[in-house]
């Protein structure tokens, strides 16, 4: 938390930042019999596993540690994450040099998903006060063989942010395998299901601040965000009720988190409802949106340059750090004096 000035106004504000990160497959060293884990790329280093597991947490307390820090001067404050393995990897995380000092908390409930990858939040506990979470199932069906999918559940975690009762609503949807097309009706599905999340919140109280987050599998431009969500681009033309999307002037602009066979996708997006916009900075409100794409996060050389720098790749360790780039919103509020 930093305070920072308008020089023409004379106030000055506090800023939190509220990030989230896919990171790649954070699963520990050790295969897990009741779980599909050895499918996850670290099972296939065969020597010093141990050691490549601890460089993986490494550099991802790294870049959690840098996200929004150039204007906070402090680690987010909240963070989502994604295709993590489970509890264990979250404490060996919140406990490496680079965060330990935050005495970051954290919020994970294992998920029916196939190959053992879940959600979570991590929240600075002197910042963020939880009270209250629950993970929501997503119930979907193969249309060939109509057997269930066993994916993630969404997790609702509601707290206060500056005595402010603030809802973070932490996603990975349904992947794109298969194909955007066939796999579409799935992401369509985890749509609905955050958005009945969210009406429920709203129903009880029609002002919520609701933050959802996730890697969506899907553009900000694609039916479930654009059309489910009913997400909007311009910060004008959102209702009471409404959502706003910071993410799609950079998908239109051409930028992304993650990319494949040189086309970018912005998976990874952070939304809000409409409290957020209004100009009354006496309580918490969006500053700004950015995608985390600082230089040593980007592939330096080869085929991939310009790609995220990935951890793994070719059966190895890379020592590199995920294949989506985080992003983050800042929230600001104003200090009374």
């Amino acid at each position: 938390m930093v305070l920072v000035g308008n020089t023409q106004e004379k106030k000055r504000y506090k800023i939190h930042t509220i990030a989230f990160y896919n990171l790649e497959n954070l699963f520990d060293a050790i295969n897990e019999p009741n779980k599909l884990d050895e499918y996850s790329p670290i099972m296939e280093i065969k020597t010093d596993r141990a050691k490549v597991y601890k460089r993986k947490i490494k550099n991802m307390a790294r870049v959690i540690s840098d996200i929004g820090y150039d204007s906070s001067k402090n680690t987010p404050s909240i963070i989502g994450v994604c295709e993590i393995e489970n509890h264990v990897v979250l404490e060996d995380l919140v406990n490496s040099p680079d965060l330990i000092d935050s005495d970051y908390g954290i919020i994970q409930y294992d998920s029916p998903d196939a190959r053992g990858i879940d959600v979570a939040l991590l929240y600075q506990k002197r910042i963020f006060t939880p009270l209250h979470s629950k993970t929501y199932e997503l119930k979907i069906y193969d249309r060939e063989d109509n057997k269930r999918i066993y994916t993630r559940d969404q997790l609702l975690v509601s707290g206060k942010l500056e005595n402010e009762d603030i809802h973070i609503l932490v996603n990975h949807w349904p992947s794109r395998r298969g194909g955007e097309t066939k796999s579409r009706s799935k992401r369509i599905a985890a749509a609905q299901l955050s958005k009945h999340i969210i009406d429920s919140l709203q129903t009880k109280n029609p002002y919520s601040k609701v933050v959802i987050m996730g890697d969506l599998n899907d553009n900000p431009t694609n039916v479930s965000v654009k059309k489910i969500l009913k997400a909007k681009t311009k910060k004008g033309k959102v209702g009471l009720k409404g959502i706003y999307n910071p993410f799609t002037k950079f998908y239109n602009n051409g930028l992304g988190t993650t990319a494949y066979r040189d086309t970018w996708s912005l998976f990874d997006q952070i939304l809000v409802t409409k409290p957020f916009l209004t100009k009354d900075y006496t309580s918490l409100k969006l500053y700004k949106a950015r995608i985390f794409n600082k230089n040593y996060l980007i592939t330096k050389s080869g085929t991939y340059k310009g790609y995220p720098f990935r951890s793994w790749s070719n059966g190895g360790f890379s020592n590199g750090y995920s294949d989506h780039f985080p992003v983050y919103i800042q929230i600001v509020k104003e200090v009374k004096k």
